[in-house]
């Protein structure tokens, strides 16, 4: 007969658990530069996932180059000159593909969001961004307190843990 063991490790919270989710989810990321991965959350149960990729049906950005990177565009410039969909979009329009409601949910990210996935953030009904940091968008953060949508940002190696 087999002797149970408790695991005496320590269970991330709820936000570390997300926000290693994301972790995971930005491995899929093609793009050349940076990997990002977001997890939509609604009452503790994931809702949507997305990685900054190229659109579908489109070449990655691994195998086509990266055009921003080729004209020397520094990271948080000229986003229109990028293949890629931002992993906080592609979280929000993978749920309005399968009909599932973003209105107050909480979105954990790799990175702070950028301006233009704060302003979509907020119009599809965000309440709450929980991001590792590592890209810095101080309109974003104006954009996203202006609406009340509550930021956490939680910087790697500061995991937090809650006892078994």
């Amino acid at each position: 007969m087999m002797e149970k063991t408790r695991w005496s490790g320590q269970r991330p919270s709820w936000d570390e658990y997300f926000l290693e989710l994301a972790e995971m989810v930005a491995k899929r990321s093609t793009c050349v530069r940076r990997h990002v991965g977001a997890v939509l959350v609604k009452e503790e149960r994931i809702i949507a996932t997305g990685y900054n990729g190229a659109p579908q049906g489109l070449t990655h950005c691994l195998d086509a180059g990266c055009l921003r990177e080729e004209k020397g565009i520094p990271s948080g410039y000229r986003y229109e000159l990028c293949r890629g969909v931002h992993a906080e979009q592609n979280a929000v329009i993978n749920a309005a593909r399968y009909g599932v409601s973003t209105l107050d949910s909480v979105l954990y990210c790799t990175n702070q969001p950028c301006v233009l996935c704060a302003r979509m953030l907020i119009n599809a009904g965000v309440k709450k961004i929980v991001h590792r940091g590592d890209f810095q968008d101080d309109l974003a953060v104006q954009f996203l307190r202006e609406a009340g949508v509550e930021l956490l940002e939680i910087p790697r190696g500061s995991e937090e843990v809650h006892g078994g």
